[in-house]
């Protein structure tokens, strides 16, 4: 590993605390900017080196969305560069529990998952002596807090990371503005940061965001989301269905009672996926609600006989989803992760990898009518009107091809009562 092909911003958020440095009496260290700037590698490797050097026999916490999201975005990245550098190390995980020996010193540093408020009952009662928060701005600020006030120790810092979110994030008011206040470097990233992302990929990022995720992926703004969800897309990017067999066949679907009902037929052809059919029913509209049992009719009427892998459902429809069971199909509970969903679409869109089809009468109405919900204050929130297909969409894209890299494209036929 070569220290000379850091930048000078990942230097400076490795080396921060090293004694009689500029930035030695700082008790934090604040991280933001845009995706694929090099911030993660440089403060994971920085916080490791940091705490090996300075204290023996203590504990730390690493502190992610999700421990499996910890994983892959720190540990996966940090450890073999630390084994590099002469470290050894145990990863217990029954325990969540990391032991790095390295120059003669033995810490331990625990792994927690930050997902929602009752992770704050998990790290309480702890004694550290510094604490990574990855991605701190998603996650809820009683548990940020809950872990700050574990660190006790003499010398003990913070190390925080995070992508943007809006301006009006509880973590962007206390830690970005509230720096120098809380004795606290602030360091901004760019992908002009991360010597080792090349032009071209650097090009692809740009033109893989848009709207808000642009402003705040690539720009590494603190920005507000406002307007159409998909802003960037035109009716003139539907195209024709296509023709010929398909080779799989996936259905999701986003429940509704007094709400409207929403199922796409999703078919694999050609290493690309289509939605080739959808029922869509409004009982406001129809003036009449549907039962379950009608519903699932339904459903056999939209596959027609074909032979469907899953069908993913809302994870709020216990009762829709225990009728499927018990009639034979395979069901999936979706992804709900709203906002992660609505980015992955967004990118798959964006990027050509979904296309709607001029048949989507439902799909496509609503594209025009999915919008931010300006009035949500701190959150980033869509408005639950017209949100239908939309979810329907978000749960194949967020659940059936999550981690895949297949292209896939959307189509539909005409509304089925």
């Amino acid at each position: 590993m070569s220290y000379a092909a850091f930048s000078e911003k990942q230097r400076r958020a490795m080396n921060w605390w090293l004694p009689g440095g500029l930035d030695a009496g700082r008790e934090a260290i604040v991280c933001d900017g845009a995706v694929r700037s090099g911030k993660t590698l440089a403060m994971g490797l920085g916080f490791f080196l940091w705490a090996q050097a300075s204290f023996a026999g203590r504990r730390f916490a690493l502190c992610g969305r999700t421990i499996g999201a910890l994983r892959r975005n720190v540990l996966v990245e940090i450890l073999p560069r630390l084994r590099e550098l002469g470290a050894r190390y145990q990863e217990r995980r029954s325990e969540n529990r990391l032991t790095v020996r390295m120059g003669g010193r033995v810490n331990d540093y625990y792994l927690f998952g930050g997902k929602d408020e009752s992770a704050a009952a998990a790290i309480q009662g702890m004694t550290l002596a510094g604490v990574l928060f990855d991605e701190a701005a998603l996650m809820p600020r009683s548990f940020v807090e809950q872990a700050c006030a574990r660190c006790s120790v003499a010398g003990s810092r913070l190390w925080f990371n995070c992508n943007p979110a809006g301006p009006n994030h509880w973590f962007y008011r206390e830690w970005i503005l509230g720096a120098e206040r809380r004795n606290a470097l602030h360091l901004h990233f760019t992908m002009g940061d991360n010597p080792s992302l090349s032009d071209a990929i650097r090009a692809r990022y740009e033109r893989l965001y848009t709207g808000i995720f642009y402003r705040r992926f690539v720009l590494g703004q603190w920005a507000m989301a406002e307007g159409r969800v998909y802003d960037f897309f035109e009716p003139e990017m539907a195209v024709p269905v296509p023709e010929g067999a398909f080779e799989e066949w996936v259905v999701s679907c986003d429940y509704g009672t007094v709400n409207p009902m929403s199922m796409g037929l999703w078919g694999l052809q050609r290493g690309g996926w289509y939605r080739v059919e959808e029922f869509y029913f409004d009982s406001r509209r129809e003036q009449r609600q549907m039962t379950d049992g009608e519903y699932e009719e339904a459903l056999q009427g939209l596959v027609s006989g074909r032979r469907v892998r899953e069908v993913i459902v809302d994870p709020s429809a216990a009762s829709f989803i225990q009728l499927l069971r018990h009639r034979g199909w395979t069901v999936r509970k979706a992804n709900n992760d709203v906002l992660s969903g609505i980015r992955a679409t967004a990118e798959a869109l964006k990027s050509g990898r979904i296309k709607l089809c001029t048949p989507c009468r439902d799909c496509l109405r609503e594209m025009e009518e999915y919008v931010w919900d300006l009035r949500s204050g701190q959150k980033d929130q869509v408005k639950k009107e017209h949100d239908h297909a939309m979810d329907d969409m978000r749960y194949f894209v967020s659940t059936a091809l999550s981690g895949t890299k297949s292209a896939f494209s959307v189509g539909s036929v005409a509304r089925r009562r």
